[in-house]
């Protein structure tokens, strides 16, 4: 590890191998799933806004709408949901679908993590420590992609868990009960393949994220110490989550609002999807029918989450490594 101006060292308070694989990957899949219980309600409300559609869909022209009122969508935005999920549902079934989201950080981010700093190991950094932008860029992307790759079906589960709420407001039979059934459903429509249902636009999303999260962590983390000066502490920390959760939130919605509207939809008894044949189909479907806007369905809770999930992340998993006696990220 190529040392950072202004970093410090690192002690091991637990008396542990610090270059164990299997440690690193316990140190960051305990701080994503801190991250990811604090901040799950955004995820829950962001996913009920994507896939809230216009009601104005109608097979026949007799039954086209009257007026305007009909074009509005069911809410009208992140307060709203959340008002409305604690009104109608409970306030804890904003943590709807929490369990299979921790299974997914378990896979996701523990395999990104690990598999973007054995790039930065094989790619290697500069002399003062960075690593460079278009190292940075392909190193987050690919990591990220084959992450989601591996965590695709508790991805899925957690979506159709998170959008159980409305097809009970709506009277609509129950489709998955938990992350059990919700395996065991997913299973028996589609087989084994249809657990990664979604999975292109999915790993698409999740490349695009880490573009924008590890790469602008890394750059930003590395432009703060060592042409600011600053110290490998918290400050620098939190200001280097700030800049690649927005970062993330920018480039990762579009694919984020595919992925989930494609993992939603209905599929026949054979496991063929009803609404989008693909993603280019829902791609040109909602820009088509909603406005390219659409593509951003979301953005603020998007936003409003992976900023203190970022935060929450960084900062505790620098802490946990520092006392764990593993060179700072």
């Amino acid at each position: 590890m190529v040392s950072r101006q202004g970093s410090s060292e690192p002690v091991n308070l637990l008396n542990i191998n610090p270059n164990s694989l299997a440690f690193r990957y316990v140190l960051t899949i305990s701080a994503a799933a801190i991250s990811e219980t604090t901040t799950y309600p955004l995820d829950l409300i962001k996913t009920r806004l994507q896939v809230q559609k216009l009601s104005v869909i109608a097979k026949t022209a007799d039954k086209m709408p009257k007026n305007k009122a009909s074009l509005q969508p069911q809410y009208q935005g992140m307060v709203s949901i959340c008002f409305q999920i604690v009104r109608k549902e409970g306030f804890f079934k904003l943590w709807s679908g929490l369990p299979p989201a921790v299974y997914r950080h378990m896979i996701y981010s523990g395999f990104r993590i690990m598999t973007y700093e054995r790039f930065r190991w094989f790619l290697g950094r500069n002399p003062d420590g960075s690593f460079p932008l278009w190292k940075s860029c392909i190193s987050g992307m690919t990591a990220g992609a084959l992450g989601q790759l591996l965590a695709s079906p508790t991805d899925l589960v957690k979506v159709q868990m998170q959008t159980e709420g409305i097809r009970r407001l709506k009277g609509e039979p129950v489709r998955v009960k938990n992350s059990a059934h919700a395996f065991k459903v997913i299973l028996s429509e589609g087989g084994v393949f249809g657990l990664w249902r979604g999975w292109l636009p999915n790993c698409q999303r999740a490349a695009l994220v880490n573009l924008g999260e590890l790469a602008t962590y890394d750059q930003v983390k590395s432009h703060l110490l060592n042409d600011f000066s600053m110290k490998d502490n918290a400050v620098t920390h939190s200001l280097s989550s700030a800049a690649s959760g927005l970062v993330a939130a920018l480039v990762g919605t579009p694919a984020d609002v595919i992925k989930t509207r494609i993992m939603n939809q209905p599929v026949d008894s054979n496991g063929r999807p009803l609404v989008y044949k693909g993603m280019l189909d829902c791609l040109f479907k909602t820009v088509g029918e909603e406005g390219v806007l659409a593509l951003w369905k979301g953005f603020i809770p998007i936003w409003s989450r992976m900023a203190p999930w970022s935060l929450v992340f960084w900062v505790s998993y620098e802490k946990i490594r520092y006392f764990a006696g593993v060179p700072s990220f």
